[in-house]
């Protein structure tokens, strides 16, 4: 069996859970509301983690899901310095106008907020402890 057909059946089966496949990877749209914690060991139990945006290609493909959702980015360790989930640094972000601001001091997570008319534009701060959507990626 070729490497290619490998992944093929691979993401074959993974779309018939409910994931979705873009470039590399599989995405996994929850169907329920958590806070970003919950999201995360949700996504770790699934053998992925929450998604890692890495291209402006990859953000409009998520915006196009018309889910607000968790993604792996947060400033909980440090404010102001963003991190994935895999703990390397922001370098590039796709933040709403005004945004991060943290508000009343509490917001050190990151969501997508489709509802903005630019696509590019659209991550919001919010608390950790609020409950949202969420999206796994695992790369394949």
């Amino acid at each position: 069996i070729s490497i290619c057909s490998c992944v093929y059946s691979l993401s074959e089966q993974y779309v018939g859970e409910g994931w979705r496949y873009f470039g590399s990877s599989l995405y996994f749209l929850s169907t329920k509301t958590t806070t970003w914690e919950e999201s995360r060991q949700d996504s770790l139990w699934r053998e992925a983690d929450l998604v890692i945006i890495n291209s402006e290609e990859e953000h409009i493909f998520l915006f196009g899901l018309k889910l607000r959702s968790w993604i792996g980015l947060t400033d909980k360790d440090e404010q102001g310095t963003w991190k994935w989930v895999n703990g390397t640094v922001l370098t590039k972000g796709y933040w709403h106008s005004g945004q991060p601001d943290n508000f009343q001091n509490q917001e050190d997570c990151a969501e997508i907020y489709y509802g903005e008319d630019n696509p590019v534009e659209t991550w919001n701060d919010l608390s950790c402890g609020a409950t949202l959507n969420w999206i796994c990626e695992k790369v394949v």
